[in-house]
């Protein structure tokens, strides 16, 4: 395996192989990748027509540009690997792994099923808590956006989140006692235009 992968999965603090990590970016290729990557065929000719119209393009990418899936698919991989069991969710917070499984339901935990069980992303949680105010805001989080852009939303800084003069992340607003409705409110744009 290349000791450089290793290397860099040790400096990102990941405690996973190059192998398991390699697999995972497998995994997530197959989630993530389409099922026709030449655009053009995975239109009906009525819809190529349309969108050719329109001024799309539905020409193949050049070998030499750069796929753009693959910053998506490294981070749902390390976003996999990060995540916590219902095991290690509950240890964490010091209750019963059925109380975790019953907050996923409530909807004040977020996680999804993987092999082995329920994955719940390490950003919702603090040191032995849940992340203050996690509950606001993922009530206001659209229903049907996935873990990753609810976790890139939630590790990204934000223009409106001020620490001081400088945008922090709505997870570290969260930790320095900010106000969860202030990071709702964003919340509630995921998915929409910009």
């Amino acid at each position: 395996m290349s000791p450089a992968l290793e290397t860099v999965l040790a400096k990102a603090g990941l405690n996973v192989t190059a192998t398991e990590f390699l697999s995972y970016v497998e995994d997530a290729t197959r989630k993530l990748a389409p099922p026709h990557p030449d655009p053009a065929t995975y239109f009906s000719v009525d819809q190529r027509e349309a969108l050719l119209d329109v001024g799309l393009d539905l020409s193949s990418r050049y070998s030499r540009e750069a796929d753009p899936r693959a910053r998506a698919v490294a981070a749902h991989a390390v976003l996999r690997d990060s995540a916590l069991t219902v095991a290690e969710a509950a240890q964490r917070l010091g209750v019963d792994t059925s109380r975790i499984r019953h907050r996923i339901a409530a909807g004040r935990l977020v996680g999804w099923k993987d092999k082995g069980g329920w994955r719940l992303p390490a950003w919702q949680f603090a040191e032995h808590s849940a992340l203050p105010g996690l509950d606001v805001v993922l009530e206001a989080v659209p229903s049907d956006q996935p873990p990753l852009v609810v976790a890139a939303f939630m590790t990204t800084p934000q223009e409106d989140l001020l620490v001081g003069d400088r945008p922090t992340t709505p997870r570290d607003w969260l930790l320095a006692g900010g106000d969860p409705q202030r990071v709702a409110e964003l919340a509630t744009m995921l998915g929409t235009p910009a």
